[in-house]
């Protein structure tokens, strides 16, 4: 009879423990690797789902996989579910269900009806959208966490009151998406460490974003996130990171939170036509921007110390030679174009093996693009000039200590 008390007890017990009790909310996010994503080959969140492709899909999280990423966030907007729902169902279960099978969780960031954040009467009116977001992927094992609202204070610190109005909107969201889904953990993606604290009461996870253009503004960053998680026993992570034309390197800010040990995502995992020019790892064949970014991913970073060892490409007296060839070569009027173009591409390796050369238009694909057409003597005497003349400054004289094989040295 005792154990059937204490049975009926504990039931009793499960029963009216407060919703938030039974919520999955993360203890330790520390080790999230996290990105943004969209498929390159659509333009924009809404075409991304109305075009969605199923082996594109596998093919960028494959990628990912790759880069030992294990969280991605995905930007759900209501246009793309008032176009297609049954559309939008069926691809956000694939997705979330092809991330699951590769251990990657699925946090949902959502984007309402254009504008209606500025309406308050109309604030309920995300009811049904959200109820069937719920429905549709609520259950799956691959759902981490629901980001309510991107950066609803954008751009301003303090906020303006349009900012506070669109924050108290984000606010509003979080407690439906509390009252409609009981288990997963909520957030809100602020754009500042600041106003992530201001809306903090209402999220189960802390999250916010940060392009800050130098190590000590990031670390201020990073110190004032976790005081304050610290302080309420949340859980925080920063959900953007990463922009080259904001002076937020992907290795330098990478760099800072993971000595922090703050998980992070990156914004973002592919070359889109959208925020390609300034963000993205991966373009869709494979191919990378910059090799030095999925190196920071992985946690290998530039040496910015004093114990740097300096390239010497002419050590071997190689840089040396191909001035002389590439002279020899440019001071023929009946040079042959094969024979030109293999001078080029000796040079261009060189430049780009020492980095001595800006690399974002590569030597290598210069010489490349040539090889590819027909032949064009006048650009290419150009290219060799120009490569020539770079290479120049970094030939070492005969007697050099530096040199390993000074010139007439026979092994």
């Amino acid at each position: 009879m005792r154990t059937s008390f204490c049975v009926i007890g504990l039931l009793i017990a499960v029963l009216i423990l407060p919703v938030a009790a039974q919520r999955r909310i993360p203890k330790d996010l520390t080790n999230v690797r996290g990105f943004n994503y969209q498929s390159a080959e659509t333009i924009g969140h809404v075409e991304h789902w109305l075009q969605y492709d199923p082996a594109i899909t596998e093919r960028d999280l494959d990628y990912a996989k790759r880069l030992q990423l294990n969280q991605v966030r995905i930007f759900v907007p209501y246009a793309a579910w008032e176009r297609d729902k049954e559309g939008l169902h069926k691809n956000l279960l694939h997705f979330v269900r092809a991330a699951h099978a590769r251990g990657i969780g699925v946090m949902p960031t959502i984007q309402y009806k254009f504008g209606e954040w500025k309406d308050k009467p109309a604030w309920p009116n995300s009811r049904e959208f959200v109820a069937d977001l719920i429905a549709t992927i609520g259950k799956e094992p691959g759902l981490e966490i629901w980001d309510v609202e991107n950066e609803p204070e954008c751009c301003k610190l303090p906020p303006t009151p349009e900012n506070r109005l669109h924050m108290e909107h984000a606010v509003y969201m979080a407690h439906m998406f509390h009252e409609l889904d009981p288990v997963t953990p909520v957030t809100i993606g602020a754009t500042f460490a600041e106003n992530m604290i201001e809306m903090g009461d209402a999220v189960d996870v802390l999250s916010f974003h940060d392009y800050s253009p130098t190590r000590a503004k990031i670390r201020a960053n990073i110190e004032t996130a976790k005081a304050y998680a610290a302080k309420v026993g949340k859980p925080l992570i920063n959900t953007e990171i990463g922009c080259i034309a904001r002076a937020n390197p992907y290795d330098i800010t990478l760099q800072e939170y993971m000595q922090a040990h703050v998980g992070w995502y990156i914004w973002e995992l592919m070359i889109t036509h959208h925020w390609g020019t300034v963000h993205g790892v991966f373009y869709p064949d494979g191919t990378v921007r910059d090799p030095a970014i999925p190196a920071a991913i992985l946690g290998f970073f530039r040496n910015r110390g004093k114990n740097v060892v300096e390239e010497v490409p002419d050590r071997e007296n190689h840089v040396t030679e191909a001035v002389a060839k590439n002279k020899k070569w440019l001071s023929d009027p009946n040079a042959d174009w094969n024979a030109g173009l293999d001078l080029a591409e000796i040079s261009a390796n060189l430049l780009e093996a020492a980095q001595l050369i800006p690399m974002h238009d590569l030597p290598t694909r210069q010489v490349e693009l040539l090889r590819g057409g027909s032949p064009d003597i006048p650009t290419l005497r150009s290219m060799l000039e120009k490569f020539t003349a770079l290479l120049e400054p970094y030939q070492l004289p005969p007697e050099d200590p530096r040199r390993s094989r000074p010139p007439g040295f026979i092994n």
